[in-house]
């Protein structure tokens, strides 16, 4: 079920309207092999949602998924790692689509760990998540530093 906590920085926006945001940025996808669209919504601090849709080749290891071409479009327009509010995903999945691992570290990457994260379908099942849930263990700059002190 989807709530809507409050909490800072999900006030400007309802997480159910940043959910329909994915699921129209999921209409754009360019997915000839695998029919598969997915689209992710970020909301920025300013308020700016930012749209993402997977974009596949056909040699695959290209292939972007839709969280991260929402993210680096975010990062390419001038907005700061850390600075985003939340994150919407949508796919057409049996149940609320879930980002793979690759897309996981990105986001622990340029997102906080508190950031709400809204997964859905195209049925209506929603559950909300955090960045730091999604990814229990990451590897972070943290370690990166531990690492510089030996």
């Amino acid at each position: 079920m989807l709530s809507n906590n409050n909490q800072e920085g999900t006030k400007s926006m309802d997480p159910k309207e940043l959910i329909q945001h994915a699921r129209e940025a999921m209409k754009k996808a360019y997915v000839p092999y695998s029919k598969f669209q997915v689209g992710a919504a970020l909301l920025g601090a300013d308020g700016h949602v930012h749209h993402g849709c997977n974009v596949e080749n056909a040699a695959y290891g290209p292939t972007n998924c839709a969280e991260r071409t929402a993210l680096f479009r975010a990062i390419a327009d001038g907005n700061q790692a850390g600075s985003f509010h939340a994150i919407a995903v949508m796919g057409d999945t049996e149940g609320p689509i879930s980002p793979c691992g690759v897309c996981r570290q990105v986001l622990i990457e340029l997102c906080k760990p508190d950031m709400p994260v809204y997964l859905g379908n195209l049925k209506g099942d929603f559950v909300q998540t955090t960045v730091a849930d999604l990814l229990p263990g990451a590897f972070t700059t943290k370690d990166l530093h531990s690492m510089e002190e030996k």
